[in-house]
């Protein structure tokens, strides 16, 4: 049997009583206890050194990350060199976030990998799906990017943008839901 994490990157249907639950609250607790330090920090290298803690990953150097920056999990979040993400970004990870290299985050993005099944019995469940934000990738100004959603290479999405579905490469989206504005070649 996989183990709980395992099944989340899965997208499987975890519920608040799996046996295994207390795994992930593990980790909750553990990312929070740990967010303080991150939110005071008062240089980006500091930044970068409390969310490489968080992450259980060292962050390249050459990566910026401006706080507060907000994340329920941090384990499954994986961000390339390069990679700048600007104030008040939340990425909810219990499904697994990637941004490649040269990616841009603006500030406010929502990056979230959860869910909730719409059946009443099953909706305090969660059910997860990855997001991949492909190389050079430019993500605008308090963008929600939603759960399974794939961005490609060179795309951008409009500030303020509700992006359900992937976003081809070289394209770029806007609106809510979010939709084909233009080709950028």
């Amino acid at each position: 049997m996989k183990d709980i994490f395992e099944r989340l990157k899965t997208g499987e249907l975890i519920r608040l009583d799996d046996p295994e639950f207390f795994r992930v609250d593990e980790v909750v607790s553990r990312t929070l206890a740990l967010s303080p330090a991150l939110h005071a920090a008062t240089s980006v290298d500091e930044v970068r050194t409390k969310l490489s803690e968080i992450i259980g990953t060292t962050l390249d150097s050459s990566t910026t990350i401006f706080a507060p920056f907000y994340t329920n999990f941090g384990r499954f979040i994986n961000i390339g060199k390069h990679v700048f993400i600007n104030h008040a970004c939340s990425f909810l990870d219990m499904g697994g976030i990637t941004l490649e290299d040269h990616v841009l985050i603006g500030p406010k993005v929502n990056l979230i990998t959860e869910n909730h099944p719409l059946d009443p019995k099953d909706r305090r469940g969660m059910l997860c799906k990855p997001i991949l934000i492909k190389r050079n990738a430019w993500i605008g100004a308090a963008a929600t990017i939603l759960p399974g959603v794939i961005i490609g290479e060179n795309a951008v999405v409009a500030a303020g943008a509700v992006v359900s579905r992937n976003v081809p490469d070289n394209t770029v989206v806007g609106g809510i839901p979010a939709k084909e504005i233009r080709s950028i070649f």
